[in-house]
C-alpha cells in the first residue's frame, strides 16, 4: 500500500507571515503616514480631479475601481521579473526580505506621498513639486531624468512583452504558449475598448460592466489556445520576430497613449487588476491546497554562494544588485510618476489615498512573495522569468482548483497575465512621457502631444531594431542587457523623488524624515550600481571582442544618470542651507519658493 503524502507546511507559513506582517503594516503604518500627512477626516475639500474634471485626464474614481487600475499600472512585470530573477540569483530568502522591509518603509511611504503631494499641487506631477519647492534648474534636471528613466521602462517593458509573446515553447505541457498569448491579449485589449465605449453609451454602471467582460475575459484566453497568433508565419524569411513584436507593441504604444482615458486605460486598469487579485487568491490557495495535500513543497535554496559585494562566477554581487533588480516590488520611481501623473488626477476622496497608494504597494510586496513561491516550487529554477513565473503559477493554478483547470490553460493564463500587467504600464508610462517631454519643452495642444509621443517612442524603436549583444554565444534579449540599467534608473528616481519629498515635507513641518533616510539609501545603492555597469564596460572594452552597439548606449545612459542624478543633489544641497521651517504646518496649497 503507498504511503500518503506528508503535509509541507513551510510555503503555507512563508505565505501566512508575509501577509500578516503586510497587514499590520497596513493598518498601524498607514494610519501612521496619513496622521503625518494632516490629512482631514471629513469629505469637503476637493480633490483635482473633481476641481479641474475635464472628461479626459481628470475624472474621479471611487477608490475601489481606482485601485485596481493603479495597482496594475504600478505592477507590470516589476514583481514578477525583478523578484524572480533575484531568488535565482541570491535565493528567495535575502529577496524576501528586501520585498517586505522596502515596501513598508521604503515604497509605501513613497508612494503614499507622492500622490498627497501631487494632489495638494493641483495634480500636477512630482516635477512641479520640485518646481515650486526647489527652483527651476532643478525641476528641469528632474524633468530630463523622468523623461529618460521611463524610455527604459518602455524599452525594457515591451521586449519582454515580445519575447513573451515570440516564445515557441516554455514546459513540455504548454505548447506553442507565445502565439496563443498574443491572440489572448489582443482581444483583451478589444474587450477593454468596447466596455469603456459601452459605459459611455449606455451608462453601464462599473459593478455591471465587469460582470459582463470578466467572463469574456475568460473566453479571450481559451480562444488564444484555439486560435494562437504566430507571427513568425506571416514575416519574411529573415525577419526576427522579436523585433517585429517589439514594433506592433510601439505602435499600439502610440496609440493608447493619445486615447482618452475613460476609453481604454480605466476599463483595461479594471479587468487587469482582477487578473492580479486573481491570481494572488489562486497562489495562495494553491499553496494551501498543495501543501496540505504533501503535493508542493519548498525546493529552491534560500541563499545561493552569490558573494556580497563582488562577482561569484555567474553571479553578481548581491550589494548593490537586489536592491535594483527586484525593483517594483520593493521601491519603484516609476511609482511617482503614475501617482502624480494619472492617479492624482483621478482620487476622489483624499482619504483614498491610503488604500490606493500605499494599499498598492503593499499587495504588489505580497504578489512579488508570489513570484518567490513561483521559484520556490521548481527544484532547479532557470530560464525566462516569464516561463519561470508561467510554470510556478500553472502548478498553483491547478492545485488551488483541485486539479479541474488543466496545466496548459493555467499556463496560458499566466502568461496573459504576464503580458496583461505589462500592457497596463506600457501605455501608461508612454503617456506619463508625452506629459513630461511636453512639459519639459513648454508644449500644448494635440499636434505637440501627438510629436511629444512619437519622440518619445524613437529611442525604444531604434533600440529594438539594432543587433543583439552576445553571452557565450547566444543572442541576449534587449529586456536583459538593459534590466538592470532600468531598475538602478528606477530606483534613482525614486531616490530623487523621496528627496524632493523631503525638502516639501519640511517646509511643510511633517515628518521629513521618514523620506529622508529612504532617500540616502536609495540613492547610495543606484550610483554604486550605475559605477559598475561603467566598470563592466570599461572591461568589455579591454576585451578581446568588441562590445555591441546596445553596451555602448547602456553605458553612456548610466554615465549620463549619473551626472543628472549628482547635479540635483548638488543643487538641494545648496537650497538645504536656505530652508526654513515654517512656524505651523502649510495648508493645503503649498507655498511656493520665488
Amino acid at each position: 500500500m503507498r504511503a500518503q503524502p506528508r503535509p509541507s507546511l513551510k510555503l503555507v507559513l512563508f505565505f501566512a507571515v508575509s501577509a500578516l506582517i503586510l497587514a499590520v503594516a497596513y493598518r498601524f503604518m498607514g494610519r501612521f503616514l496619513v496622521r503625518v500627512a494632516g490629512l482631514p477626516a471629513d469629505e469637503t475639500e476637493p480633490t483635482p480631479a473633481h476641481a479641474k474634471r475635464d472628461g479626459i485626464d481628470y475624472e474621479p474614481a471611487r477608490w475601489s475601481w481606482l485601485l485596481p487600475q493603479h495597482f496594475s499600472a504600478i505592477a507590470a512585470a516589476g514583481p514578477v521579473v525583478g523578484p524572480i530573477l533575484a531568488a535565482t540569483w541570491f535565493g528567495w530568502l535575502p529577496a524576501w526580505l528586501w520585498i517586505i522591509l522596502g515596501a513598508i518603509f521604503i515604497g509605501g511611504v513613497h508612494d503614499f506621498f507622492t500622490l498627497i503631494a501631487s494632489v495638494r499641487h493641483a495634480g500636477k506631477s512630482i516635477a512641479e513639486v520640485v518646481r515650486q519647492h526647489m527652483n527651476r534648474r532643478c525641476h528641469l534636471l528632474f524633468l530630463a531624468f523622468v523623461w529618460v528613466s521611463l524610455v527604459y521602462v518602455i524599452v525594457a517593458f515591451a521586449d519582454v512583452t515580445a519575447g513573451a509573446f515570440s516564445a515557441t515553447g516554455a514546459t513540455a505541457e504548454a505548447e506553442a504558449p507565445g502565439p496563443a498569448v498574443a491572440t489572448s491579449s489582443f482581444l483583451y485589449l478589444g474587450l477593454a475598448l468596447l466596455m469603456g465605449w459601452t459605459m459611455r453609451a449606455t451608462k453601464l454602471s462599473e459593478g455591471k460592466a465587469q460582470l459582463v467582460f470578466l467572463p469574456l475575459v475568460l473566453l479571450a484566453i481559451l480562444a488564444g489556445q484555439w486560435m494562437p497568433f504566430d507571427l513568425a508565419a506571416v514575416l519574411p524569411t529573415g525577419w526576427s520576430v522579436a523585433s517585429a513584436w517589439n514594433v506592433i507593441l510601439l505602435g499600439y504604444c502610440l496609440l493608447a497613449a493619445l486615447t482618452p482615458m475613460w476609453l481604454l486605460m480605466q476599463p483595461r486598469g479594471a479587468l487587469g487588476g482582477y487578473f492580479l487579485y486573481v491570481v494572488t487568491v489562486a497562489g495562495v490557495l494553491g499553496v494551501l491546497v498543495g501543501g496540505l495535500t504533501g503535493k508542493l513543497d519548498l525546493q529552491a535554496p534560500a541563499w545561493t554562494d552569490a558573494a556580497l559585494f563582488s562577482n561569484h562566477g555567474a553571479l553578481p554581487p548581491m550589494f548593490p544588485v537586489l536592491f535594483i533588480t527586484i525593483a517594483c516590488g520593493a521601491c519603484s520611481g516609476f511609482h511617482a510618476i503614475v501617482a502624480s501623473g494619472t492617479t492624482s488626477k483621478q482620487l476622489d476622496r483624499l482619504a483614498d489615498a491610503k488604500p490606493v497608494a500605499y494599499g498598492s504597494m503593499l499587495l504588489e510586496a505580497f504578489f512579488a512573495c508570489i513570484s518567490l513561491a513561483a521559484v520556490m516550487i521548481l527544484a532547479k529554477p532557470s530560464g525566462r522569468p516569464d516561463a519561470l513565473f508561467a510554470d510556478g503559477v500553472a502548478v498553483l493554478l491547478h492545485h488551488a482548483s483541485f486539479g479541474l483547470v488543466p496545466i496548459k490553460v493555467a499556463h496560458g493564463f499566466a502568461l496573459l497575465c504576464f503580458a496583461t500587467f505589462i500592457f497596463d504600464t506600457l501605455d501608461a508610462c508612454t503617456r506619463l512621457a508625452r506629459y513630461v517631454l511636453m512639459e519639459l519643452l513648454g508644449w500644448k495642444g494635440t499636434f505637440d502631444a501627438l510629436l511629444a509621443t512619437g519622440l518619445t517612442l524613437l529611442g525604444p524603436l531604434a533600440l529594438a531594431l539594432l543587433p543583439p549583444a552576445e553571452l557565450e554565444g547566444k543572442a541576449l534579449p534587449l529586456w536583459r542587457v538593459f534590466w538592470n540599467l532600468f531598475g538602478t534608473s528606477n530606483q534613482l528616481l525614486a531616490a530623487l523623488t523621496l528627496l524632493a519629498l523631503t525638502v516639501w515635507l519640511y517646509r511643510r513641518g511633517r515628518g521629513a524624515w521618514l523620506t529622508l533616510g529612504p532617500a540616502v539609501l536609495m540613492l547610495t545603492v543606484s550610483i554604486w550600481s550605475l559605477s559598475l555597469m561603467i566598470r563592466a564596460h570599461v572591461d568589455r572594452l579591454e576585451g578581446v571582442t568588441p562590445p555591441a552597439f546596445v553596451h555602448h548606449v547602456e553605458a553612456g545612459v548610466a554615465a549620463l544618470l549619473i551626472v543628472l542624478a549628482g547635479w540635483l543633489v548638488v543643487e538641494a544641497l545648496l537650497l538645504a542651507r536656505g530652508l526654513r521651517r515654517p512656524v505651523e504646518a502649510a495648508g493645503p496649497e503649498p507655498v511656493p519658493v520665488p
